[in-house]
């Protein structure tokens, strides 16, 4: 079992709410982490079709049964206990008396909205970090097995093989679950399009262009990387502008909340593999955009992540910003450093106030603008210090 740094954070809101919402991908570790932090709790698993039908048929017999407070696990397959629980919350002044997890992001935040709101904390748990699962020095061929392998806990924990994990994955959480939310009924069509879209990772997406792949409309398109984002499979990065309201008229970049899924989708079977692939740019960059993406919800936080494109053909990879400060990075997979790298980093400063770029590589950080450490205090702090060789700085 791996020590998840979102554990601190669970505590702390256990302590001051009545209810903690952990929620994520299936397979993330939500259970094993709603367990082990709280031994004390019965753990109830709503899974289990006799234990469903209890709730739903009788919801206030089912909540009796476990008034001292339980572990309610996949709490999206019986959401209409939310309701009754909100009364049997509000009877006491109890603090962490329930936990509940869920994997299906809409059904179960509508849920919470509607009944639990100023009850529960919302928390959201992402696969493994590279720090959670190697928190020591890593190298670079350390950082492409991760990266094809992925960061599910018990493909690492119980050294699982990545083709039979990813297949059971595909078809017993992707087939079953997000094909349900959708009422897909062509499987054939809906296989193509996230095959096509893991061919897109790292770069900007083209409704229209998949439209005419798949042959489903555009806004289907869209329709479709909505539910996958909110059931947790990709995640979309924002475009970033000084004014906020043109900035929401253009596309997103599409990434895959785990590399190994996505490598899996595109029959990319080992690190070698990977390594000679033509996506492994968009691959690592990424696995770099998730790990700072999960490094700020592992501390209870939404981290503001956007890229940069101007009608100059300037391009950042990643612009995180925190405390009103803008630091830009530009994320690279080769091994050998290229005074090029740092170009579009220096022209955004140009016309942006930012803080000095930075430059992530597979092998180190180089940091060729500047000689200040970013993050310093803040969301990157420990990609930074914690990694050794895949986050050492080399000053400017």
């Amino acid at each position: 079992m791996y020590d998840r740094a979102l554990s601190s954070e669970l505590i702390l809101a256990a302590k001051g709410y009545p209810a903690v919402a952990l929620l994520g991908p299936r397979q993330s570790g939500k259970t094993t982490l709603a367990r082990s932090t709280f031994p004390r709790l019965p753990w109830i698993s709503l899974e289990d079709p006799d234990v469903r039908r209890a709730a739903t048929e009788d919801p206030r017999a089912f909540l009796k049964q476990v008034e001292q407070g339980a572990i309610l696990d996949e709490v999206q397959n019986a959401p209409e206990i939310l309701s009754y629980l909100q009364t049997m919350l509000d009877d006491s002044s109890a603090r962490g008396r329930f936990i509940l997890t869920g994997s299906h992001q809409p059904r179960l935040r509508a849920s919470i909205g509607q009944s639990l709101a100023g009850r529960v904390a919302v928390l959201e748990l992402l696969p493994l970090s590279i720090a959670e699962v190697a928190p020591g020095r890593i190298g670079t061929e350390t950082v492409w097995n991760l990266c094809q392998k992925g960061f599910y806990p018990r493909l690492h924990a119980e050294r699982l093989g990545t083709e039979l994990f990813y297949k059971s994955y595909h078809a017993t959480y992707v087939e079953r679950d997000v094909r349900a939310l959708l009422q897909i009924k062509d499987s054939r069509r809906f296989d193509t399009f996230l095959r096509l879209l893991a061919g897109r990772v790292g770069k900007v997406v083209e409704y229209q262009s998949l439209s005419n792949d798949v042959g489903v409309s555009a806004p289907t398109i869209k329709d479709w990387i909505g539910v996958l984002e909110a059931s947790y499979l990709v995640y979309e990065l924002p475009p970033w502008h000084s004014n906020q309201r043109k900035r929401l008229v253009k596309s997103p970049k599409i990434y895959f909340t785990d590399t190994g899924f996505a490598c899996h989708l595109l029959g990319i079977r080992d690190p070698e593999s990977l390594w000679r692939d033509p996506l492994r740019g968009g691959l690592f960059e990424n696995m770099v955009v998730m790990d700072l993406l999960k490094h700020g919800m592992n501390r209870g936080r939404t981290p503001q992540l956007h890229f940069y494109r101007d009608s100059n053909g300037v391009e950042v990879d990643l612009l995180a910003t925190e405390d009103r400060v803008v630091h830009p990075i530009e994320i690279k997979s080769a091994a050998t450093f290229h005074p090029d790298f740092a170009k579009s980093l220096r022209s955004f400063r140009k016309a942006w106030t930012a803080a000095n770029g930075q430059i992530l590589a597979p092998g180190v950080v180089l940091a060729n603008i500047g000689r200040d450490l970013p993050f310093e205090g803040g969301m990157a702090t420990d990609l930074v210090r914690r990694k050794g060789d895949w986050a050492s700085i080399l000053g400017g």
